[in-house]
């Protein structure tokens, strides 16, 4: 398997290194975004505020707060965390708290996320350029070449194109599915922090105004 490979790579000629390089700033791309996204600020949200509500409502709001801090790195913990600091204070300061750490936290959710679709296009093309590099060699061995050794050049010239074409879309396409993925939950992340931002915002005021209770059982 590993001698298969070797020469797969040995046959694409001097193109397979860039594309190499290209895969493996994407696999660190990705590790680093996986890791981050699905471990770290990615939380339940629906039972999370859950759990968050009824603590409000139980005018309980230090417990919450305590609850916020066993996931500390989660985007919506973070953002529900500014808002039940700030609860005995006004609409406007708590609105406040609110959005400015949403203003920190999503674009840390869609850091370097984008950056995999470029580095899947360079992939491709650089396996798109190898590839005419290949048959602009095998044209000129046709032209060129003695007959006794044109055979063996043609062939090396054609492994260069197809390898180097077939690298750059096993890099692109693993990439692109990463991409996908990643950006799905960074949107579910987002619209967690959307809905329930309002959602804790509402109900610090309604309970800032004596009308949490209300508020609970309207829903």
């Amino acid at each position: 398997m590993l001698v298969a490979i070797a020469k797969f790579f040995s046959d694409g000629g001097p193109w397979m290194y860039p594309i190499a390089a290209v895969s493996v700033l994407a696999l660190a791309v990705s590790i680093e975004r996986v890791v981050l996204v699905l471990f770290r600020y990615d939380i339940n949200g629906q039972t999370f505020m859950t759990q968050i509500q009824k603590l409000v409502l139980a005018n309980n709001v230090d417990r919450a707060i305590k609850l916020c801090n066993a996931a500390p790195n989660a985007a919506l913990s973070r953002v529900v965390k500014a808002g039940l600091v700030r609860a005995n204070k006004g609409e406007v300061e708590i609105r406040n708290a609110i959005e400015e750490v949403i203003l920190e936290v999503v674009p840390l959710l869609q850091k370097r996320t984008p950056s995999l679709v470029m580095l899947a296009n360079l992939a491709t093309l650089l396996g798109l350029l190898g590839t005419i590099m290949g048959l602009t060699r095998a044209f000129g061995v046709v032209a060129d070449a003695l007959p006794e050794q044109r055979a063996a050049q043609i062939t090396g010239a054609i492994a260069v194109a197809m390898n180097t074409t077939a690298f750059g879309l096993l890099v692109a396409v693993p990439t692109l599915f990463v991409y996908l993925v990643l950006s799905g939950i960074s949107r579910k992340i987002v619209a967690d922090i959307d809905l329930y931002s309002i959602r804790l915002e509402n109900l610090l005021v309604a309970r800032g105004k004596g009308g949490a209770e209300p508020a609970e059982k309207s829903e």
